[in-house]
C-alpha cells in the first residue's frame, strides 16, 4: 500500500548499515521483543493503521448497519496483513535507497535487526495468511482483490513506477484503494458503483496527500534518485497538481449521494470537509505563486489530508444509523 506516513515509521534501534541483525547486548541474538518489534515495523503499522479508517465504515455501510463481529475481525485482520505483507516486500526491495534517506535510515533492514532473508520469508507468510483469512472468513473475492492488492503495491508500484516515474504515487497509490473494495466485497459478495466511487476518493486523494511530503524530504529522495514530484518539480508545478486532484476528489466524494444512497451525515461532511482542504490546497499553491512555500506550509497539507480521509469515512460509517433514516422518514 501507498508510502504514507512512512517517515514516522521508526524503531528504536543502534544504526547499523550491515546486513547482519544487530544483537540484545552486540553480541548475540537480539531479544524477543526487540526482534518482534523490528518485525513490526517492517509492516509499516502506521500505513496500515491509515488503511483500516477506510475499511470498518465501508463494511458498515454496505452493511447499513453492523456486519457480523467475525467478519469484521477476519477483513480488517485479512486486510491488515495484506498491507503488512505488502510493506514488508516494500521494506526488502528498497532496502538499498532506504539507507540513503534520512527517513528512513532507521527501518530494520537498515539498521540490520532484520536480515533480508526473513524479512522475505515474514513477507511472504504474512501474504499467505492474509489471503487464507479472507478466504475463509469473508469470501474468495475479497481474498483475490487482497491479493491483487498486494500485487499492485509490490509489483506495479515498488519493481516497476516508483523508481522511473514521477507517476508512481499516482498508479501505485492505487493500491492503497483496494481496502474498500475489500471490505465492500466481503459484506455483499461484490463490487457495486459505491465501493467503486470511494475507490476513486482514495485513488483522486493520494496525490495530494502524498506530494506534499514529498516536497518536504526532497532532499531525501534526490539523494536515493527517487522521481517522487516533489522532489523533481518545483512548488509551483507541484501546487497546481495538488489543486487539481483535490477538486477531482471533492466532485468524486459527492457522487456517492445520488449514486450510492449517501444520507445527510455524509452528504453535509463531504462538503464542509471538501471545501475546508481545498482551501488548505489552494492555500499552498497561493503561497507556492509567491515563493513563500516552507516544509510547515506542505506539511500542513499533508495532515490536513490525512484529517480530511477521517472525517469523510467517520460520517460514512455514522450516515446509516442518522443521515439515511432522516431523508427516509
Amino acid at each position: 500500500m501507498p508510502e504514507t506516513n512512512c517517515h514516522t515509521e521508526r524503531v528504536t534501534a543502534t544504526v547499523s548499515t550491515t546486513d547482519t541483525p544487530l544483537t540484545a547486548a552486540g553480541t548475540g541474538s537480539p531479544g524477543f521483543a526487540r526482534k518482534a518489534k523490528a518485525y513490526f515495523a517492517l509492516t509499516k503499522p502506521r500505513v496500515i493503521e491509515l488503511l483500516l479508517v477506510s475499511t470498518l465504515p465501508t463494511m458498515i455501510y454496505a452493511e447499513r448497519g453492523f456486519p457480523s463481529i467475525g467478519l469484521i475481525l477476519a477483513t480488517l485482520v485479512g486486510g491488515a496483513f495484506a498491507a503488512g505483507s505488502a510493506g514488508a516486500f516494500n521494506c526488502y526491495l528498497d532496502r538499498d535507497i532506504d539507507k540513503l534517506m534520512h527517513r528512513t535510515e532507521n527501518r530494520p533492514l537498515v539498521t540490520g535487526e532484520v536480515t533480508p532473508r526473513e524479512a522475505l520469508v515474514f513477507a511472504w507468510l504474512l501474504g499467505a495468511a492474509a489471503i487464507a483469512i479472507l478466504w475463509f472468513g469473508a469470501n474468495p473475492l475479497s481474498a483475490w482483490l487482497g491479493l491483487a492488492a498486494i500485487f499492485f503495491y509490490v509489483v506495479i508500484y515498488t519493481i516497476i513506477l516508483k523508481r522511473r516515474t514521477a507517476q508512481n504515487i499516482v498508479w501505485g497509490g492505487a493500491a492503497g484503494c483496494f481496502p474498500v473494495l475489500i471490505a465492500w466485497a466481503a459484506v455483499t459478495n461484490a463490487v457495486e458503483w459505491p465501493a467503486i466511487i470511494l475507490f476513486m476518493v482514495i485513488f483522486l486523494w493520494t496525490p495530494p496527500h502524498y506530494w506534499p511530503l514529498s516536497m518536504r524530504y526532497g532532499e531525501d529522495y534526490r539523494n536515493a534518485n527517487v522521481p517522487m514530484l516533489g522532489a523533481i518539480a518545483g512548488a509551483k508545478v507541484v501546487s497546481v497538481q495538488v489543486v487539481l486532484y483535490a477538486w477531482a476528489m471533492v466532485a468524486c466524494s459527492l457522487l456517492l449521494i445520488p449514486a450510492g444512497g449517501a444520507g445527510w451525515v455524509y452528504s453535509v461532511t463531504a462538503v464542509v470537509a471538501g471545501a475546508w482542504f481545498l482551501r488548505e490546497s489552494h492555500s499552498l499553491y497561493n503561497r507556492a505563486q509567491h515563493e513563500e512555500i516552507s516544509n510547515k506550509t506542505a506539511m500542513k497539507v499533508f495532515h490536513g489530508s490525512i484529517s480530511y480521509l477521517t472525517l469523510l469515512f467517520i460520517a460514512l460509517a455514522v450516515d446509516p444509523f442518522v443521515g439515511s433514516a432522516v431523508m427516509a422518514g
